[in-house]
């Protein structure tokens, strides 16, 4: 039964897949796949791919499509998930194709087919020697099928040490046109399938573009660089195809940034792994003062832990000019200098093919360090043979767009406390060595008397401070502001390595009443402001104040879309006393008006899994958003002790969002890519037209003569149902004008309940009708606004605290008239007295149950008929019979009997194997065997 349904659904897809956009083949009304790996199911958003038979793929991967028992794996019908790029997004397309037509001819009477494979192989010898090639081939381009087969967030491919990376990029010099003097430097770093990067840039225009280049030259990913980024360029590259994860993990991607102002200018570079970006503490851009000079350089350096050496290693381009394929020895001369004087100088020879180089630099003396903090130290790199070149870069501070930032609690403190006040700071270090802060506390016990940065302490009783800012506090304000403009070559390193800590003593805790790590928080490609002030999180702000060691800061903003921007950061939360919540779910945080006494503005936001949180709020309403433009909003984080608010912040986001966040177009499982154009859904016969108005096969909506039903459109046929409205159990109801269903004259979901049940028992959170579920339970989903879906039901997974939903299967029903009882219902029953119908309803076919013929591929067949399946680039499976059983498609291999003989042997006509001899009576012409 497995085998038919998922052979329909193959067929259905193989059969629309070469034309249909992202996802569409998942939506048709065929049953999934079985599936028989570990593949993730098709995400609803977010990833660019292709959905097919149930399953998701990425852009650029490809498949052989796996039909289950008794089909099995099609290995001579290869899928490929194509892009295809449009105005709005770039899809995916499915293209399916026979590749039997591809394998190569051999010239051996021995050959075999190997398990897994569609060609035929030479069983010895040299002979298919090409075949063996092209499968390794492949093999190496694609993956393993293994690895194709894993979940699309799956990174037990990648190892903590392959998720930095850097590029050089230099003008090209092998083109007609004027190489460019420009150099840039691009650190790159992968979470799942997220690329975020940083651009430093010298002797060249502010960058307009920046392209991810394939290994074949073509652009994977285009950048167009913002206005406002002028001096640092930051980006993120959003949903990486899994074959691109690949290239970028074996070194085959470039990128090139492109500057279009005045004369066009192009920097290109290969983007490459290195372990040395973990401990990078200072960097270099070397450049040439030759005009068009097409060469370049990078230094990366850091300071030993206990002595003063200076490690660093050089990435050289253009530099080496040699045309001959054998590499050779070159000479350099690599130079420390301070205003053109030479402090220490290294001569080496490095090779033409492999121009990188490392050293140490021992024993810098204390005037070194000193020129080194304040950036006034030079390297400088030069070859020594007949064509001597030279480029040079100032020594500065490691540069990007992480955030230097400190969260400080007094559950941190050096004598834990929980007096619920909060300390936020953020730093922004420049290449001359000073180091701007903005430090705000509040909720303190008593007056400040120290607010210091040190390191950590050897003893508790024993700090070792660096820099004072007591001086620059303003009690009025609660804030710090200034500059610390003496920063050793060593305090750089240790602030660059979360080293350091700041310390807020007060009059009742002279040690320090508050006390923070200083870290850098890595670009995540959110867009907050992170070079202001963060809001402060603290149990002083919650109403009635908690007495809390926790505390935080979080960034927010609302961009063009009205879409909600946030980034949290917790310092403080007990571990320990939250160890009944699952996967060490620490808090949750929501967002919405400070005004307790009206609820219905309060959004719940996220877990937290670790110290911080980030995402996007898109459904915003326009109340909540005039509340932030007005700065009556607030954030808070709850616990498990605190259910009520254990931290809380006030939130103030100018904004101009007047209408509230404009709807978003889902891409669900009903979803179509061309679902807001007329001109495309003419062209499609499937589609519906209805109140004036078209509407894409197997979209839903609301109709406009009534709120309270749900329609949706099944190839040219509307079907409108009523909407289901949940039991409620409050006291009081509210009936909002542009819903259908009642709502509670109170918070749905109260974290007070969440938090409580969470606490005594494990269980689910549904989004849908915003409840609680005990382990093990089931219900129908509720879905605005459409009412409950009577045809799914989801079960919640005490373990794990996930839900999942399936659709309902209907039990097979002995009586001859089945019936519904109610237009809601999802399965029929038989009636008490059988009852003959006037006709088969079209709505019949849309319900669960239907009637008891069988639909395969494009063809119908009534009960007992009995067919050899045609799949799309196979053609027809003679050894493969099926069979309409009331209503339900079953399909079995011919089954072979046992040969006792040694000498086995198969024609291409039959199914199963023989014995030679046995064969050679019956088929004494040509014949193609191979081995079992």
């Amino acid at each position: 039964m497995l085998a038919s349904r998922a052979l329909r659904c193959l067929l259905c897809a193989l059969s629309c897949a070469w034309w249909l956009p992202t996802g569409t083949a998942s939506r048709l009304k065929t049953p999934a796949l079985p599936i028989q790996s570990e593949r993730e199911p098709v995400p609803s958003k977010g990833l660019a791919g292709c959905s097919f038979g149930g399953r998701f793929y990425s852009l650029e991967e490809t498949w052989h499509p796996d039909l289950g028992e008794p089909f099995g794996v099609m290995h001579c019908v290869q899928c490929h998930c194509e892009p295809q790029k449009s105005r709005r997004k770039v899809s995916g397309k499915v293209n399916c194709r026979n590749i039997k037509q591809d394998c190569p001819t051999l010239d051996c009477d021995d050959s075999v087919l190997l398990p897994g494979h569609c060609c035929r192989t030479c069983q010895k010898g040299t002979h298919g020697r090409k075949e063996w090639d092209m499968n390794r081939q492949t093999e190496n381009l694609f993956g393993k099928e293994d690895d194709l087969h894993k979940s699309y967030n799956d990174r037990s491919y990648l190892s903590s040490e392959d998720t930095d990376f850097v590029a050089l990029l230099t003008g090209v010099t092998d083109s007609w046109l004027p190489s460019s003097s420009g150099v840039a430097r691009v650190r790159l770093s992968l979470t799942r399938t997220m690329l975020t990067f940083s651009v430093t840039y010298q002797r060249i225009g502010r960058p307009s573009k920046i392209a991810i280049l394939d290994s074949d030259g073509t652009p994977a990913f285009e950048y167009k660089v913002p206005k406002g980024q002028t001096d640092m360029i930051c980006g993120v590259w959003k949903n990486l195809a899994k074959p691109l994860l690949r290239k970028l993990q074996s070194e085959q991607l470039r990128i090139s940034m492109t500057i279009s102002t005045g004369r066009r200018e192009e920097v290109v570079g290969k983007i490459i792994k290195h372990r040395a970006l973990f401990a990078e503490t200072f960097s270099s851009v070397l450049t040439s003062e030759e005009e068009n000079a097409g060469m370049g350089g990078i230094a990366m350096l850091t300071l030993s832990d206990s002595e003063n050496n200076l490690h660093f290693i050089l990435i050289l381009q253009g530099l080496i000019r040699h045309k001959d394929k054998e590499p050779v020895l070159v000479p350099i001369r690599v130079q420390l200098v301070y205003r053109q004087h030479v402090l220490r100088e290294i001569r080496s020879n490095i090779t033409s093919n492999d121009p990188d180089f490392a050293e140490v630099l021992t024993d810098l003396n204390s005037r070194d360090l000193f020129w080194l903090s304040r950036g006034q130290l030079e390297i400088a790199v030069a070859t020594e043979d007949q064509d001597p070149r030279q480029i040079s870069g100032f020594i500065t501070g490691r540069k990007s767009c992480d955030t230097i930032q400190s969260v400080m609690s007094s559950g941190d403190a050096l004598i834990p406390g929980k007096t619920g006040g909060v300390g936020s700071a953020i730093f922004n270090l420049h290449g001359n060595g000073t180091l701007d802060y903005q430090v705000s506390v509040a909720g303190l016990t008593s007056d400040i008397v120290g607010l210091t940065i040190e390191l950590k302490p050897r003893r508790r009783n024993k700090r070792s401070v660096l820099y004072d800012l007591t001086a620059e506090y303003s009690r009025a304000t609660g804030q710090s502001v200034g500059s610390w403009s003496r920063l050793e070559a060593r305090h750089i390193h240790m602030l660059l390595q979360n080293e350091l800590f700041i310390n807020v003593a007060t009059a009742h805790s002279q040690e320090g009443e508050l006390r923070g790590q200083i870290k850098v928080l890595p670009y995540s490609g959110l867009e907050v402001p992170r070079h202001e002030l963060p809001t402060p999180l603290a149990g002083h702000f919650v109403s009635p104040p908690v007495r809390t060691g926790a505390s935080g800061h979080a960034w927010v903003s609302v961009d063009k879309q009205c879409h909600l921007h946030y980034k949290i950061i917790v310092a403080g939360l007990s571990k320990t006393d939250d160890v009944t919540m699952n996967a060490h779910l620490h808090g949750l945080a929501e967002i919405g008006e400070l005004d307790d006494s009206s609820t219905n503005h309060k959004r719940l936001l996220t877990g937290f899994y670790g110290s911080q949180a980030q995402g996007v709020l898109k459904d915003m309403s326009i109340e909540l958003l005039q509340h932030l433009d007005q700065g009556t909003a607030f954030i808070q984080v709850s616990t498990k002790l605190n259910p009520q608010g254990e931290i809380r912040g006030r939130v103030h986001v100018p904004n101009s969002c007047k209408l509230g966040a404009p709807a978003e177009v889902e891409e669900a499982e009903f979803d179509d890519l061309f679902l807001n154009d007329p001109e495309e859904l003419k062209k499609d016969p499937n589609t519906c037209f209805f109140e004036n108005q078209y509407h894409a096969h197997g979209s839903r909506w609301t109709p406009s003569y009534d709120k309270c039903f749900t329609c949706s459109c099944q190839k040219r046929t509307v079907i409108c149902d009523p909407v289901i409205c949940p039991e409620l159990t409050c006291s009081r109801t509210i009936q909002p004008e542009d819903k259908c269903c009642s709502v509670c004259d109170a918070p749905v979901l109260p974290l007070t309940t969440l938090l409580a049940y969470i606490s005594h028992h494990s269980g689910c959170y549904f989004e849908g009708d915003q409840k609680m579920h005990a382990p093990g339970t089931t219900w129908h989903p509720f879905v605005p606004p459409f009412g409950y879906i009577k045809c799914a039901v989801c079960t919640c997974k005490g373990s794990t605290g996930e839900v999942h939903c399936e659709k309902v299967t209907c039990p097979v029903l002995t009586c001859s008239h089945p019936v519904r009882r109610s237009p809601s219902d999802c399965c029929k029953e038989c009636p008490e007295e059988e009852r003959t119908p006037a006709g088969l309803e079209h709505s019949d076919m849309m319900q669960a149950d239907g009637p008891r013929y069988c639909k395969f591929g494009k063809n119908f067949y009534q009960n007992s008929d009995s067919w050899h399946p045609w799949v799309p680039l196979v053609g027809e499976m003679k050894c493969i019979n099926c069979w309409c059983d009331h209503g339900v498609t079953k399909c079995q291999r011919k089954q072979c009997p046992v040969l006792a003989c040694s000498n086995i042997t198969r024609t291409e006509s039959s199914c199963c194997p023989e014995c030679e001899a046995d064969l050679m009576t019956k088929t004494p012409g040509k014949r193609r065997t191979w081995k079992q």
